[in-house]
């Protein structure tokens, strides 16, 4: 995970061709880890007993006695009432205190900007959105430093409780060219965004691949808590994936792991095409533009008259045929409990979506040792954003997976 640089304002993820250097762990740092794995199962399970938390950690009672003891003080945790029980005390709950400490998310994306107010408990405190196309860094920074203390004021939070600003950010925005695209798009391949947006608050800035994001928020306050392994389909104005393995994110050699959307297929004119070309939001206002309707946001989406819906059926089943290999080869090499759909595309039109390639998905269930439902997933409008103010909280207070491995 990302590791904060105390002599610059960016945390940054480093060389992950390398990976962390295995070493053994001291007290101090395993003593982390309980704590942060004690923390993550009082958010997920709470109201929750010690001697729950005990059993669901593998810790001891004592350890968990004295971790507790340590949250409770730095108000980290509340205790929420007692379990009376036939013999002894009776058994304090605990949960998370949501006031605790607060991250903002911005997701930058080419058709609208999102900036959240995250709690400690996963609640959207405060909200902000532009639908903008291909806005410029100029004018994100702009959005940002008006909408930040906006948001604050608005929920009442000082800027002091704020622990970091995660980012939401496509790899490849400067380099998929979506139609309509402006040529000084570009701009944005020699921007660092963490130097855009650092001055106006003086915190941590953390930037992720907008598609790892909404995986880590659905990981984290979704379906996460139901599957421990699943693939996510992003769809946004591209087309984006990630790849939540046993309960962890997975990034592969060069942190570019689930980039389904630059495999390719063939379109309805059986033209070669990216599948961010087809599947997408991009594709699909231009495929309503081209039959005569001008859609250009997701609300327009739902407020289709019969013509307009009809070239949507038909991008719904253009859009199945062009997932069913992908997805055959993620359930052939990677086994996932579950694929889920999120990101702008309108609730009814992933159930519809996620409807079709169930029902195409059928046909291999003879060739195939198993199949994972496409679901609509659980943090879907603005999952990235709420993904990316998670990673400051992963960064300082929640479990990862190289807690335990010294970094360099």
């Amino acid at each position: 995970m990302m590791r904060e640089k105390k002599s610059k304002p960016f945390v940054a993820v480093g060389d992950r061709s390398q990976g962390p250097r295995l070493s053994g762990s001291n007290l101090q740092r395993a003593g982390d880890h309980n704590q942060r794995v004690t923390l993550h199962a009082i958010r997920v399970n709470g109201p929750v007993t010690r001697v729950a938390l005990a059993q669901q950690t593998g810790l001891t009672p004592a350890a968990i006695a004295n971790i507790t003891s340590r949250l409770l003080k730095d108000r980290l945790v509340l205790a929420a009432g007692r379990i009376h029980g036939a013999r002894g005390q009776p058994a304090t709950k605990l949960v998370v205190n949501p006031d605790s400490c607060f991250s903002i998310g911005l997701n930058i994306d080419r058709d609208h900007i999102t900036m959240v107010l995250l709690d400690f408990a996963g609640q959207v405190r405060s909200r902000a959105t532009r639908e903008i196309h291909f806005a410029k860094p100029a004018t994100v920074q702009t959005f940002y430093q008006r909408s930040v203390r906006q948001m604050l004021a608005r929920a009442g939070i000082a800027r002091s409780r704020l622990v970091g600003v995660g980012v939401a950010f496509p790899d490849d925005i400067a380099r998929a060219h979506l139609p309509d695209q402006p040529g000084d798009y570009a701009a944005w391949a020699a921007i660092r965004v963490d130097a855009l947006l650092y001055d106006v608050l003086g915190i941590p800035v953390f930037v992720e691949n907008d598609a790892a994001a909404a995986a880590i928020g659905e990981m984290q306050f979704g379906s996460g808590h139901r599957y421990r392994s699943f693939f996510y389909l992003l769809v946004t104005a591209a087309l984006g994936g990630g790849l939540v393995i046993d309960g962890g994110y997975f990034r592969g050699a060069n942190g570019r792991s689930g980039e389904i959307g630059l495999l390719h297929d063939h379109d309805a004119t059986g033209q070669d095409k990216q599948l961010q070309y087809i599947v997408s939001l991009s594709a699909l206002y231009s495929r309503l533009s081209d039959g005569g309707y001008r859609v250009a946001s997701p609300r327009g989406l739902t407020r289709l008259e019969p013509g307009a819906r009809a070239i949507v059926d038909r991008w719904i089943k253009e859009s199945t045929d062009a997932l069913v290999n992908p997805l055959v080869a993620i359930n052939c090499l990677i086994n996932p409990e579950a694929i889920l759909i999120g990101g702008r595309l309108p609730a009814p039109l992933v159930d519809q979506l996620a409807a079709s390639i169930n029902e195409r998905m059928v046909e291999f269930a003879a060739l195939m040792p198993a199949i994972a439902p496409v679901a609509r997933a659980v943090t879907a409008d603005d999952a990235p954003a709420v993904g990316a103010a998670i990673l400051p909280f992963s960064h300082s207070l929640l479990p990862t997976r190289f807690a335990l491995l010294k970094g360099d």
